[in-house]
């Protein structure tokens, strides 16, 4: 088994403790599969307990000094590192709230590039309350690649379910400026950052990368739009070359219909929504937002703070669940990875 993975709450006012509960309370239903790596929260015991009661969930929570101390824990008692809290009140976030959320994402972080972790999973945060108390990245995905020493711009972001995976080449823009966004060289180290993790982390050494067109009808011979053939075709001609299995410019309209699907392991979407409304659509229950390109696994589940229905009870664990169990499996991977270089050396 591989060690543990560290959870960061997100903000309290969300969903994410409640559903970091109801996860914890499903692991006998889902059984032994759906959690390859026991995990464990950063900070918010109490908060966690209130949140599980609010839910019906009648759980055990127990505060562990040391991440070692997780596995052991696990099966009786949801293990929180820590004795950080925060009130509870759900759907009235605050500062208070944000800062807690800043500072479990902190240290989860921090003890998954450490090593003491085997991998972060971060709950939703509300980007808005965060930059409020100074949080100066884009985002969670970001912020996790600073804390390892990696560029914004090789920390790619997947969303995966299990009908699909898409990762977006720019995310967090104004679609009026996506055109110019939009490079060969850009397509070209996205994808070869993909290849690679697929390989490592899904399993996938010769991945299939369906390459989307940025117009419609990918631009039918420059009728919508020259893009797709003067960047987005040449990006493509050079990654084939270089041994990667990417095809395309693929007319978004059509890419993910079922028999398309079949054809791909995973779809490079040209912008935010051209990724996210799919995996939305086929998948919300049960998508991951995973980063690739990172020393270090980490997941999240593709959905926000649901502020409108924390605490009520109808908040869905499933891409919670999903989230904890992609982080696993990949750290599991990695696991047998080294035990086999070190086997060979």
């Amino acid at each position: 088994m591989t060690g543990p993975l560290a959870v960061s709450l997100g903000d309290p006012a969300g969903v994410g403790p409640e559903l970091l509960a109801a996860a914890w309370a499903a692991r006998g239903e889902h059984g032994s599969a759906a959690f390859p790596a026991p995990f464990f929260a950063v900070g918010g015991a109490d908060l966690l307990q209130q949140a599980a009661a609010r839910r019906g969930l009648a759980i055990t929570v127990q505060r562990i000094a040391d991440p070692a101390e997780a596995a052991a824990t696990f099966a009786t008692a949801l293990p929180v590192l820590g004795d950080e809290d925060c009130a509870y009140r759900p759907g009235e976030p605050d500062r208070a709230g944000a800062e807690f959320a800043l500072a479990s994402l902190t240290r989860a972080a921090a003890l998954a590039t450490s090593g003491a972790a085997a991998g972060v999973v971060t709950g939703p945060v509300a980007k808005s309350r965060l930059a409020e108390i100074g949080f100066v990245h884009p985002g969670q995905t970001e912020f996790v690649a600073a804390a390892c020493g990696i560029a914004p711009e090789d920390a790619v972001m997947m969303l995966a379910g299990p009908s699909l995976r898409t990762v977006p080449l720019t995310v967090h823009v104004a679609l009026a400026d996506v055109p110019g966004l939009v490079t060969q060289e850009l397509i070209e180290r996205r994808a070869r950052i993909i290849a690679a993790a697929l390989a490592q982390d899904f399993g996938l050494p010769a991945a299939r990368i369906a390459v989307a067109a940025l117009n419609p009808h990918a631009g039918e011979d420059g009728r919508f739009g020259s893009e797709d053939q003067r960047v987005v075709a040449p990006a493509i001609a050079a990654l084939r070359a270089a041994g990667i299995a990417a095809t395309g410019p693929h007319p978004a309209d059509a890419l993910f219909a079922p028999h398309a699907r079949e054809s791909f392991d995973v779809a490079l979407c040209m912008y935010h929504d051209q990724a996210l409304i799919p995996i939305k659509a086929l998948d919300f229950d049960a998508g991951v937002n995973v980063t690739l390109g990172l020393p270090i696994i980490r997941t999240s589940p593709d959905h926000g703070t649901a502020f409108a229905i924390a605490g009520k009870g109808l908040a869905h664990p499933g891409a919670t669940i999903a989230a904890l169990r992609m982080a696993g499996e990949c750290a599991a991977r990695r696991l047998a990875e080294r035990a086999a270089r070190r086997a060979a050396s």
